[in-house]
């Protein structure tokens, strides 16, 4: 029998519903235009996120900051491995910083923008992690909460940007 530690895996998800066209959300989401927003909207989640490499597509490297007295890192350098324009899917994967600080070996965020028949849609925000094995009895605590209010502050912004016609 063998003695060695398994890491532990899993996942967790979270859906909001939108009242928007999923070709709307996705026009936030799916581009470099959300990374802009986030300090606008959410300033006391993030203060500042930068574009280092690529052009929002697969491949590109954001570097992002979290407000002055957050706990945990300053920063965390996030990934995006899949931009699917046509699925209106993003993927991204933390390469450096953040949940890795925290007994994390793997932190993936899987954003799906899924249009329902009545022209609204749903923001599915998936969590895929793996937790280290000094870390597998007593994980690092995370929840969907900040995907869930990205999701509002998102939807609400579209809307506003779209005028009083929802």
């Amino acid at each position: 029998m063998s003695t060695e530690l398994k890491a532990m895996k899993g996942s967790i998800c979270h859906e909001f519903e939108t009242g928007l066209p999923a070709a709307d959300v996705w026009g936030v989401y799916g581009t470099l235009l959300f990374g802009k927003l986030m300090p606008q909207l959410l300033p006391e989640v993030v203060s500042k996120v930068e574009l280092l490499e690529g052009d929002g597509g697969a491949g590109s490297v954001l570097l992002i900051t979290f407000p002055p007295g957050t706990p945990g890192s300053e920063t965390f350098k996030e990934k995006f491995i899949k931009v699917d324009n046509e699925n209106y899917i993003k993927e991204t994967i933390v390469t450096e910083g953040g949940a890795l600080d925290h007994g994390f070996q793997k932190y993936m965020v899987r954003i799906e923008i899924m249009g329902k028949e009545d022209k609204t849609s749903i923001v599915r925000s998936t969590m895929e992690y793996e937790v280290d094995d000094e870390h597998a009895d007593t994980p690092p605590v995370f929840s969907t909460d900040g995907l869930a209010t990205i999701a509002k502050a998102i939807t609400k912004y579209i809307k506003e940007q779209k005028g009083s016609d929802f």
